[in-house]
């Protein structure tokens, strides 16, 4: 099987080189461009690129021109690497059509954690229907899940909860960035109404409920204990 080919578009070598070395221990291919000129030049010229990391702040061309030009002919997935936590700017990102956006420093590890969240979302890490994580087993297709081989009756919003945990499994997710993605992102209520279906979802998993780590202040973080 090939190598999924990923994009990294920052004019800082340094940085480049550093996502490029964590995105290959993960066995990723990785092709570089230092502005976004060459950035488009490169997207073109590859037919077979899965994703692109692009960095806001770069000559020539900017990220968000890169961005709205890849977005005029393509649906890839697209991560924004920004060295500015601006609301305005994340909100213009989504806008665009990005599907993540971090800010600089970040963690390289969170970084490739991000990556791999995006391409399973997205269907192009994993194209198997059934998810299998910590005894839990979810059929994407038939929406049914399984706690240590028993079926567990979920509400649609329950099973896009965990489903979402599940894809992003190491992650920590905002509330707000939950209602983003399994309420989309024109709802418009309290985001403690994620609270009330975490609390539904932990219950209805038992000791599986664990998994489901609260992170106070921020969110959530679904991940499988050891």
């Amino acid at each position: 099987m090939d190598k999924i080919k990923i994009l990294v578009v920052d004019d800082e070598s340094r940085m480049r080189k550093l996502v490029k070395d964590f995105l290959i221990h993960k066995d990723f291919q990785v092709v570089e461009a230092g502005d976004g000129e060459e950035a488009i030049d490169i997207f073109f010229a590859n037919k077979d690129i899965s994703l692109v990391i692009l960095d806001v702040m770069m000559p020539k061309m900017d990220g968000w021109q890169v961005c709205k030009e890849i977005r005029q002919y393509s649906k890839i997935p697209i991560i924004m690497l920004t060295a500015k936590s601006d609301e305005r700017d994340e909100l213009l990102g989504y806008e665009l059509g990005v599907d993540e956006y971090i800010t600089k420093p970040f963690s390289p590890k969170i970084l490739v954690a991000r990556v791999e969240a995006v391409l399973r979302r997205t269907n192009n890490l994993q194209t198997d229907s059934v998810l299998k994580a910590g005894g839990i087993e979810m059929d994407v297709n038939a929406h049914m899940v399984k706690i240590d081989g028993e079926a567990i009756e979920l509400s649609y919003k329950e099973f896009e909860l965990l489903h979402y945990f599940v894809v992003n499994e190491g992650v920590a997710l905002s509330r707000e960035k939950i209602l983003n993605n399994v309420w989309n992102y024109d709802y418009f209520g309290d985001a403690r109404t994620i609270d009330t279906h975490v609390k539904k979802l932990r219950s209805k998993m038992k000791d599986k409920g664990e998994y489901i780590k609260t992170i106070w202040g921020m969110g959530y973080k679904f991940e499988v204990s050891k």
